[in-house]
């Protein structure tokens, strides 16, 4: 398994969506899915697009693979909507292998139901080296090597509304241009989280002068404490001296007033106390 996708399922046991992010990472593992026929291609563009999710390709992929489980596999649903359902077949194996080595190792199959912003998080986790920042109308720019990259025409991002500001993509594909192939947008404040070592968020100068007076107060507090610390174990102490030379004292009193010989367990004692309060 790639490096990336077994971080993207490491990660989604921690966000409580590993079940979708496993089928995701078992259709990341097999070619595509989709098949185009030349004298059926408006046809099967329009299947296509029936599946397509509005902020993400991998999304997508997992869209069309619980479509296909609850038509409980059926060979003439992929037929009907252009789908090689050989490679569904080999994603279902990959998912049924990767899922007993998760039980294996003990990680949690989870799922998030309906909330897909952890499972487009974990997917930024695993590729936030391709991130690419909003240039133009469908053009980003790589944001470690400042390469330039297109959305892919069946992109599902590509027909989209209005195009986010941050993606990550799976693969570049070389062809006039550089497109990006299987793209899923994400919030940006989310880079330095999954990448702190290559991102970081820029702040004013009145968020530095807050961050630094903050940073102080936490230091004169924390000061404070371990007076207040330092303090009460000084107390401490001083009251379990004080203690203990009153039962010295109070020894040496029943001793003269009995008259009595003092035990060899006594002398020790009574010894010890002296070389302690130097007397």
């Amino acid at each position: 398994l790639d490096p990336a996708l077994s971080k993207m399922l490491i990660v989604a046991e921690e966000l409580g969506c590993s079940s979708e992010i496993l089928t995701i990472v078992s259709m990341l593992s097999v070619p595509r899915i989709f098949f185009r026929p030349p004298d059926r291609a408006e046809e099967s563009d329009a299947a296509r697009e029936k599946f397509q999710v509005p902020e993400s390709d991998h999304l997508t992929l997992l869209h069309v693979f619980q479509r296909w489980k609850a038509e409980h596999y059926r060979v003439d649903w992929c037929q009907k909507h252009f789908i090689h359902v050989k490679t569904l077949r080999k994603v279902r194996e990959i998912r049924s292998q990767l899922l007993d080595i998760m039980k294996s190792q003990r990680m949690a199959v989870t799922s998030t139901g309906t909330d897909w912003d952890p499972i487009r998080k974990a997917i930024c986790s695993a590729y936030f080296q391709n991130c690419g920042r909003l240039k133009g109308i469908g053009q980003y720019v790589n944001m470690r090597n400042g390469m330039p990259c297109h959305l892919h025409p069946t992109s599902a991002l590509y027909g989209l509304g209005h195009t986010p500001d941050y993606v990550v993509y799976h693969e570049l594909v070389m062809t006039s241009k550089e497109y990006m192939r299987t793209v899923t947008s994400i919030d940006g404040k989310w880079l330095p989280e999954v990448g702190p070592m290559f991102f970081s968020i820029k702040e004013s100068y009145a968020e530095t002068q807050a961050r630094k007076r903050k940073a102080e107060e936490n230091k004169k507090k924390m000061e404070q404490e371990m007076e207040a610390h330092l303090e009460e174990k000084k107390k401490k102490e001083a009251e379990i001296a004080r203690k203990e030379k009153t039962g010295l004292q109070k020894l040496k009193q029943q001793v003269s007033i009995v008259g009595g010989k003092l035990s060899r367990k006594q002398k020790k004692f009574i010894f010890k106390k002296k070389r302690r309060f130097g007397m």
